[in-house]
């Protein structure tokens, strides 16, 4: 009898010290993923393991209808996609924007990404809200042309839109305040993320290649772009002239009416840059490497130019490598596909 209780108690204790052993092995390999330590495809173990979760917003689900409704318009020709096309990054292909009747806009349509946390709107900032931008397109005469009550008229009496904005908002019929806040919503959406330069940081040191990784450094030091370029959405939400040709648009001037402001522009975000040509508010350059050879000769020459603009004397192999990590700018956030409008 006394066998047997040896027995089975050696038995017991092996099973115990074995998986003890074993949830050791995993806790300690636990915590080396936590650290940081690279797994074997040169992510973090614990970025291999996250699961997203996507939830649908039904305002922003209205909105991105809207958004892509030429309805919005006059003549029904001319969308908020008709110029903010998400091929181009959200951004216009062309130097200007073509509105109805073929009229061209006057400045270049900048990126609809990465707007949600701008304190202004629109190259000279007339905007402080996503909600205040939505309906300067639409009153504009050469964009949408449209009044604001005839947009609700036409809302109103469309079945479809009736109904979901009554189920979203609870209140009939569709108003102003409604219009713009399902816009604002769905432009909330448009975040360029899980860049090339996102997996750097969040610690894949393979994620950039060598030339990216030297266009990192230069942007931060010898080039100076982080001085107006700054912060997760790679601008400083300021105004600044960089000397480009003189014109009759005075851009910040016209909403400050102070001359210190004469033909400065908002800083854009570099996000998605490499997918948004043409560049600056006039669509003056169709290449990045023509915007760095512009900076690097210092701009143009303007008396209310930016004191920092100053030529840089980078060299040409330099010059591509800031290219290079403007390019590792563009995110691989899910493609956004034109919903199916109901009339």
């Amino acid at each position: 009898m006394r066998n047997v209780f040896l027995i089975i108690f050696s038995i017991f204790c092996i099973f115990f010290f074995a998986n003890s052993a074993i949830s050791l092995i995993i806790t300690e390999k636990g915590k080396e993923g936590m650290s940081g330590i690279p797994d074997s495809r040169g992510l973090p173990w614990q970025a291999s393991m996250t699961i997203n979760v996507v939830t649908v917003d039904p305002k922003a689900e209205l909105g991105k209808k809207l958004f892509f409704d030429p309805i919005l318009s006059k003549d029904g020709t001319v969308s908020c996609a008709s110029c903010h096309k998400p091929e181009h990054g959200f951004a216009d292909d062309k130097p200007v924007s073509i509105g109805i009747k073929g009229q061209k806009g006057e400045r270049n349509t900048p990126t609809a990404f990465n707007t949600a946390n701008l304190k202004f709107l629109f190259w000279d900032g007339r905007a402080s809200s996503l909600e205040e931008q939505v309906l300067g397109p639409i009153e504009n005469p050469v964009e949408m042309g449209e009044k604001v009550s005839n947009v609700l008229e036409k809302l109103n009496k469309n079945p479809g839109y009736a109904k979901e904005f009554a189920t979203i908002f609870k209140k009939t019929p569709i108003s102003t305040s409604q219009l713009v806040h399902a816009i604002a919503a769905f432009e909330r959406t448009l975040i360029s993320k899980d860049s090339d330069y996102d997996r750097f940081l969040a610690g894949d040191s393979m994620a950039l290649s060598d030339s990216a990784n030297h266009g990192l450094a230069l942007f931060n030091g010898k080039a100076m772009c982080i001085a107006c370029h700054k912060g997760p959405d790679f601008t400083d939400g300021g105004f600044h002239n960089i000397g480009l040709p003189i014109t009759d648009d005075v851009g910040r001037a016209k909403i400050s009416v102070s001359g210190k402001d004469t033909r400065k522009f908002k800083t854009p975000t570099l996000r998605e840059v490499a997918n948004t040509a043409p560049y600056f508010h006039s669509g003056e350059f169709d290449t990045l490497e023509a915007v760095i050879a512009y900076y690097n000769a210092g701009g143009g020459e303007d008396t209310y130019k930016d004191p920092l603009k100053k030529p840089l004397n980078l060299n040409q192999q330099e010059q591509k490598d800031l290219v290079a990590f403007l390019k590792s700018l563009t995110g691989r956030q899910p493609k956004i596909t034109p919903p199916t409008l109901s009339h």
